[in-house]
């Protein structure tokens, strides 16, 4: 290394390099931001559960109205997220693999349901499929029920998701570009081959790291989700809606019961993120540290 490298070095680090009580104040005011905003509110959750002791918490939670909003909950969350993964894949490979007119309005629709109120998905369903909607008429003639019912519900609840798959795979697919699969075309691969074989295996951290994130939101959406239940307590009602109703009615420790089922659900939901995170680490680890020749998969067997 040079002279003048050497005192480039320097330089950059003099620049770089921060006393060290301001590294202790940062810290400091995170953890203390952490613990305020993040750790505070989750131990009054389960404290105020626990309250009147667990026998008191269990009964709470095997009320036959929270076991309807902890079923719907779950029904809605296997529905919305395969959905969305179907649609998340689709929208991201058609965004980084091709070029065509329209993509950046495709875009913009995949990004819509972060600018859009969650209130204001749900009267948009309203406004579609509602008694004097656009579709109203028709679907009451045939007896078919949509909003006050599970599938407005799913309607929402896949509108407020839809972004969260999508949006981790597009830029990971654009990086990654079309070299793979057009190698993988050219080695005798169909369609499906190269999607199973060489498209995925890249993209898989993405989209694990996707549904996770898309599952939490499905569990815990609470604006779309009120628009279009109608709050039928039994019957409409997810755990957000269900703990909303149960503080309102003054019924504070089955609300913060069912509560702590959602902050349960975001905690496992931080620890899966962590794990995958890792596992992601790990696999871009493993792969600067392979030779540089390794052998291409035959697609002809």
């Amino acid at each position: 290394m040079s002279a003048s490298d050497v005192l480039a070095v320097g330089r950059v680090q003099a620049v770089t390099a921060e006393p060290a009580w301001v590294r202790w104040v940062l810290m400091g005011m995170a953890l203390g931001f952490m613990f305020l905003f993040l750790v505070l509110p989750l131990a009054v959750v389960f404290t105020e559960a626990l309250r009147k002791g667990i026998a008191a918490y269990w009964v709470s939670l095997q009320e036959p109205d929270a076991w309807s909003a902890i079923r719907l909950t779950l029904i809605t969350a296997l529905i919305a997220v395969p959905l969305n993964l179907v649609f998340g894949i689709s929208a991201a490979w058609a965004i980084a693999k091709y070029e065509f007119r329209g993509k950046a309005f495709l875009t913009t629709l995949v990004d819509l349901p972060f600018s859009v109120s969650p209130v204001v998905a749900g009267l948009i369903y309203v406004l579609i499929f509602g008694a004097q909607g656009w579709f109203g008429p028709w679907l009451q003639a045939n007896d078919i029920r949509i909003i006050f019912a599970v599938p407005g519900i799913v309607l929402a609840t896949i509108f407020v998701t839809f972004p969260f798959i999508a949006r981790e795979l597009i830029p990971l697919m654009q990086s990654q570009g079309n070299e793979e699969e057009q190698a993988a075309i050219v080695l005798g691969a169909t369609g499906w081959q190269t999607f199973w074989y060489v498209t995925l295996p890249n993209i898989k951290w993405g989209l694990i790291y996707g549904v996770i994130l898309c599952n939490a939101r499905a569990m815990g959406e609470f604006g779309a989700v009120s628009v279009v239940s109608g709050h039928i307590r039994g019957q409409t009602n997810t755990m957000p809606l269900h703990v909303e109703i149960l503080y309102n009615e003054y019924q504070s420790v089955a609300a913060f019961a069912v509560a702590s089922l959602l902050a349960l659900l975001a905690l496992v939901t931080l620890v899966l993120k962590s794990v995958v995170e890792w596992r992601h680490a790990r696999a871009l680890q493993a792969v600067t540290d392979l030779p540089p020749e390794t052998p291409h998969k035959s697609f002809h067997n």
